[in-house]
């Protein structure tokens, strides 16, 4: 095809301009200010030499933190782009929280008028138009709408356990967890965002899906034309390089469409994210069908890919750590014997020794490996180290938050690769300064469904190891390796679990 030709040489052309600029350019941000920096070339040598030696992205951002305990912040160039990376904890709550005023935006590359169910996302919106569907989003993820999908929630989470423990009754199972726990995601974000009841497991090829995994598919080609249309906006509009293609834009902005239609005619409520935008319409805010899909997608790109990778490093702990699992189990079954199997929203949410393990998982393995922020106003930052003078940043600065370093911090956590859930228990509770309140972002931008997705995980959690037991799998690489070939945090090698029913131990309990 001619225009994937002349769209293939611009890239090529651009990369290869671009990788001169990054690697002989002189300009370092803000290196005449004495800020500590690293040179594209070095940097440039440590990955390669760490990517030979099997040490992915977060691991390599994660020794270079290590190594400059006293600097604050650091200038550098990578991927093309001049940032400051905040290498301090107390730093990096200042300009996500304190100073949130002056580092409202992502550095973003979606338009909403070009790509709206991409663009038109909470996490790619802007200034005054990001404040305003914050705002519209925020009472969808209270604690008492939370209560209200927790039943849906319970529902898919049943569907899911007795699956796999139908399965593995006879002999233990091997699964790709990760195909699992995405169909899981999936199916919470059909019935709890978009109204549709799915069985992902009995019926793997359902139309939202194989949709949904369509449109959250960011590898690729895909990857390519994100980087363009940041670098390149003409081409994007030039060639409508598009994330989300049409057909399966029309496929769920119809669902929403008739899902909308017949709870009208029929005078159907649900306690899920359509209702909740259906009140607001007739409230008086305007939301358009395709405003109102774009919304429900922020359940699809916060919480099918992620929440899914999110589970599985939760399990693979738990398998690679049989005394763990045993000790969580005895608190699951404990629940379940004292709730008759179906305990409520209060009783998972207060389950102290879940809530550890998960906190625990996500200091290991946060939600983002990094995330960035954008100046959008001046501000004067702290002095990078002793002896140096505070910083004036300029408007459009770009700052970079590496949580997986933080979170691996060994000054704020000892022993920080060891996988210890008790070090957030403090007196038979949860340390209010857990991991997941930094995994999952900090400050007013921080994940809007964070909440919705730890309690998404816990409910599966807990209906599965009522019913499970797991051990690593034979294709499971152990202890877990990250991928070397993406930014994101992965498994190498995928995610493999080995899934085996309790059965007379659980049949002896719901005897009683």
């Amino acid at each position: 095809m001619e225009w994937l030709s002349l769209l293939l040489t611009a890239f090529v052309a651009y990369f290869l301009y671009h990788l001169y600029q990054f690697l002989f350019g002189k300009e370092i941000l803000y290196e005449k200010d004495g800020i500590p920096h690293v040179k594209p070339m070095t940097a440039l040598v440590g990955f390669i030499f760490n990517f030979a030696r099997g040490i992915s992205v977060s691991e390599s951002i994660s020794q270079f933190y290590n190594v400059n305990e006293n600097v604050k912040y650091v200038s550098t160039r990578f991927m093309m782009t001049s940032a400051l990376m905040i290498l301090d904890l107390d730093l990096a709550k200042e300009v996500s929280i304190t100073a949130f005023d002056h580092f409202v935006n992502h550095d973003g590359f979606i338009m909403p008028r070009h790509e709206p169910i991409f663009g038109k996302n909470l996490f790619f919106l802007e200034d005054n138009k990001w404040r305003e569907v914050r705002n519209l989003l925020t009472p969808a993820f209270t604690s008492s709408k939370l209560k209200g999908m927790f039943k849906l929630m319970s529902e898919c989470a049943t569907t899911f356990a007795d699956y796999l423990a139908e399965q593995s009754h006879e002999k233990p199972i091997d699964i790709n967890s990760k195909d699992v726990f995405s169909r899981y995601a999936n199916d919470v974000i059909g019935t709890c965002a978009f109204g549709v009841n799915v069985d992902s497991m009995r019926n793997p090829n359902n139309d939202f899906y194989v949709n949904g995994r369509k449109a959250t598919n960011l590898g690729g080609f895909n990857l390519v034309k994100m980087f363009l249309a940041k670098r390149l906006p003409i081409l994007r509009q030039y060639f409508d390089m598009k994330i989300v293609s049409d057909d399966i834009e029309k496929f769920f902005t119809e669902l929403v469409k008739d899902t909308i239609a017949t709870r009208e005619a029929e005078g159907i409520t649900r306690t899920d994210m359509i209702q909740l935008m259906m009140e607001a319409r007739n409230n008086g805010d305007v939301l358009t069908i395709p405003e109102m899909t774009a919304q429900a997608f922020v359940f699809f790109f916060g919480g099918f890919e992620s929440t899914s990778t999110f589970m599985c490093f939760v399990m693979q702990m738990l398998a690679e750590n049989p005394e763990i699992q045993e000790r969580l189990q005895c608190e699951v079954d404990q629940l379940f014997d004292k709730e008759r199997d179906d305990p409520s929203y209060e009783a998972v949410n207060n389950m102290v020794y879940l809530d550890a393990v998960v906190n625990e998982t996500l200091r290991l393995y946060p939600i983002n490996s990094m995330m960035d922020r954008v100046c959008c106003k001046e501000y004067e930052l702290p002095s990078p180290m002793p002896g140096k003078q505070p910083v004036m940043l300029k408007p459009g600065t770009v700052l970079w938050i590496p949580y997986y370093a933080l979170l691996r911090d060994p000054i704020q956590y000892p022993d920080p690769n060891v996988f210890n859930p008790d070090r957030f228990i403090s007196g038979g509770q949860t340390l209010t300064n857990a991991a997941a309140s930094i995994a999952f972002g900090l400050g007013p931008r921080m994940c809007i469904g964070n909440r919705f997705a730890i309690m998404k995980s816990k409910v599966l959690l807990a209906r599965i190891l009522r019913k499970c037991s797991v051990k690593p799998g034979d294709r499971m690489l152990t202890p877990v390796k990250l991928d070397v070939y993406t930014f994101e945090i992965k498994a190498r090698g995928g995610f493999w679990l080995k899934v085996q029913a309790r059965g007379k131990s659980i049949s002896v309990q719901e005897n009683k």
